[in-house]
């Protein structure tokens, strides 16, 4: 069976790559003349303005009418969105600030800082017993180390064991055998108490039966945690990864967010600008900081003004952090010449403006230039970034003499602790003193200020408006957006002094948005098909990470681009036939019920059921129900050679456990649904 489902997914993908280039035609054909009906416009805005229409959303917004949707979407903080926040509740270090993360999941460096003498552990017993058990680790692992250093060999990483003569090798391993043995006894009896109680039972265990007891093949792992308050599971999970625990939350949030969220726009718009200003979850500190960045930076300005979001990210200590300008030292600032700090002089009391030392101090010689700790000097990696993909765009009049001038006014825009969560704070002594020159224009020696000078001409500087409106159409309408539109949207952007919604709105009222050719048109990038075909079914997801899973394998990990360029939107990024294969395989998994911990109801999209309230009708007949998806997933448009190859795979037992002719079976709902949202149409918006 799985040899012939096999087979039969490769050649929809091979079949799917030709019929994608083919569908923007297809759906063109069949639009009427005069545009789209109520219910394409409805369809239409669903599936640019959000992640894909739910049962019931398009007659909903046909009957309410497309502007007043669009209208009441560009208002979310008047959307009452409570049934999110019942889902998000769980996620506790959703509603964290970056210290109080590190401080509840310890990374590294405070481990460290424990283990020297200069920092103490926590008294509560929850927090307490995740610091014990990470403590143990990390001495043991800085044991290892000292064991290789000592006998002149070296261990691969912090995990590794150390091959030396007699060292315990095999011990290690029988005494890690012997954990995971006891773990597994003890989770029987762990299974037989109430889940309080099992919190108290984990918390007296020592630390190698911890780690044995939700190590990741752990057959008892999601049992054990099954009913234990939020904290409680937080605390088991941090027992062996704290760290995983903030990432493994905001990864969830944000698939939680874009499936159920009732404020749509601001969650697309919130995906498109953390996706503009990028900042990779592996690097660092960041781990810590991106649920504040997104909650706190991207979120709130998603439909404000692009200069209030420009200057949010760049103080935000996520980006500071990111792309190193916590580090740069402006090569003649007073930290690098090693002039000491001026203290606390008054007006009266200092050597003029900003209390700076002359360059000619102390009498009759320079001070020798002093070798920072972790700071190489200037660094421009965010003056780079800030004009090429935050504001101007490669092709947007600067040059590289711009970005050292750049890099020259954000010295000093640095962090406070950043390894224990990082606040921005700007350094006078870091600074780079003196007039700059950026596109022209003189930046006269302002401190902190300067760079809010710059902020201010980058967001105002026409080839801004015209970079980011470009982007904007190319995500809401185009892969190769009309320069009409893009015009348009550029006017309104510098009128309105870079208000989003204004924007958005100029966009919405635009024929080009609303032409026919564009029904249907985009390709969903990875997340964008996950999200729809979760919305698209109804899925209860109750455990995210099969889904996560699935966009790792898709090539579009949550947070997880490594360079500032941020995901593709053009659809040549993701039409390959191993992306193809996956997406098929997601879709099929799904509406079978395989994913565990989202299940799915596929009968439910069907009939009248949701419009009416009535339960839906389930059809009798294969080609009934096919037709019936049709329209539920597809509003009709598909391909009548997508029509047929699915039909032909119905009649296939090895694929549906039944003949399509056959009326003593009912029909396999799950895999004609799969089969329907692993369509090259599905694949468009």
């Amino acid at each position: 069976m799985h040899r012939a489902q096999n087979r039969f997914l490769l050649s929809a993908v091979c079949s799917g790559l030709a019929l994608l280039l083919a569908v923007a035609a297809i759906a063109k054909k069949k639009q009427e003349p005069s545009g789209l009906t109520e219910h394409q416009r409805a369809v239409h805005v669903l599936n640019r303005f959000a992640f894909g229409p739910r049962p019931g959303d398009v007659d909903r917004v046909t009957t309410m009418g497309a502007d007043k949707w669009f209208e009441e979407q560009l208002q979310p903080g008047k959307i009452d969105d409570s049934g999110l926040d019942a889902r998000l509740a769980p996620l506790r270090t959703l509603r964290m600030d970056s210290r109080e993360m590190v401080e509840n999941f310890p990374p590294q460096q405070v481990l460290k800082a424990i283990d020297e003498g200069r920092a103490s552990m926590p008294r509560d017993p929850s927090k307490r017993a995740v610091y014990e058990a990470q403590m143990a680790r990390y001495r043991e692992k800085e044991e290892k180390k000292q064991t290789a250093a000592d006998s002149g060999t070296q261990p691969t990483d912090g995990n590794a064991q150390v091959s030396t003569p007699g060292n315990g090798e095999d011990e290690e391993k029988a005494r890690q055998r012997e954990a995971k043995l006891y773990a597994d006894l003890k989770a029987e009896d762990l299974l037989n108490l109430p889940p309080d109680q099992r919190m108290q039972e984990i918390l007296k265990m020592p630390p190698d039966e911890q780690k044995a007891l939700f190590a990741g093949n752990s057959s008892h792992k999601d049992e054990i945690l099954q009913g234990m308050a939020p904290q409680e599971r937080e605390t088991a999970m941090a027992l062996t990864n704290p760290q995983q625990v903030v990432t493994s939350e905001l990864l969830q949030g944000k698939l939680l967010r874009d499936t159920y969220s009732e404020r749509q726009l601001e969650a697309v718009m919130s995906d498109f600008w953390f996706n503009h200003f990028n900042v990779f979850v592996g690097k660092g500190a960041d781990r810590y900081m991106l649920t504040s960045y997104e909650r706190d930076v991207i979120r709130p300005h998603a439909l404000g003004k692009f200069e209030d979001l420009l200057v949010a990210t760049a103080k935000s200590p996520a980006m500071l952090f990111y792309l190193d300008n916590w580090l740069s030292v402006g090569p003649e600032s007073d930290a690098a010449l090693g002039i000491p700090g001026r203290g606390n002089r008054g007006p009266g009391g200092g050597f003029g403006r900003g209390n700076r030392y002359p360059r000619n101090w102390p009498p009759n010689r320079q001070p020798a230039k002093a070798k920072l700790k972790n700071r190489n000097g200037l660094n421009e990696n965010y003056g780079r970034e800030l004009m090429e993909l935050h504001t101007l765009g490669v092709n947007g009049g600067y040059t590289q003499k711009d970005v050292t001038e750049v890099a020259r006014v954000f010295t000093g825009w640095t962090l406070r602790e950043p390894r224990k969560g990082g606040d921005f704070n700007f350094e006078e002594r870091l600074h780079e003193p003196g007039e700059k020159i950026v596109l022209g224009k003189k930046i006269k020696e302002n401190g902190e200020k300067e760079g809010l000078e710059v902020l201010h001409l980058l967001a105002h500087h026409p080839s801004t408006a015209k970079f980011v409106c470009t982007k904007l159409a190319m995500r809401f309408v185009s892969d190769n957006p009309p320069a009409s539109l893009v015009d348009r949207m550029t006017e309104t952007f510098r009128k309105k002094d870079g208000d989003i919604r204004e924007v958005l709105s100029t966009m919405y009222r635009s024929p080009e948005f609303w032409a026919p050719e564009a029904y249907r048109a985009k390709l969903k990038t990875p997340l964008e098909f996950v999200v729809s075909a979760l919305r698209a079914t109804s899925a209860d997801v109750q455990n995210p990470a099969p889904a996560l899973g699935a966009l790792q394998k898709m090539g579009m990990p949550l947070y997880g681009m490594q360079p500032p360029t941020g995901y593709s939107m053009k659809a040549e990024t993701w039409v390959n036939s191993s992306a193809l294969l996956g997406r098929m395989n997601f879709a099929l998994a799904l509406a079978n019920g395989k994913l565990k911990g989202i299940p799915t109801a596929p009968s439910i999209v069907l009939g009248e059921g949701i419009a009416s309230g009535q339960p839906p009708h389930t059809p009798a007949d294969a080609r009934d129900a096919l037709d019936a998806f049709e329209k539920a997933y597809l509003d009709g448009t598909i391909s009548q050679q997508t029509h047929d190859a699915i039909a032909k795979q119905l009649g296939d037992p090895q694929i549906t456990g039944r003949k399509l002719d056959d009326g003593t079976r009912p029909p396999n709902l799950g895999a004609i649904a799969g089969l329907i949202l692993g369509s090259p149409e599905f694949q468009k918006r």
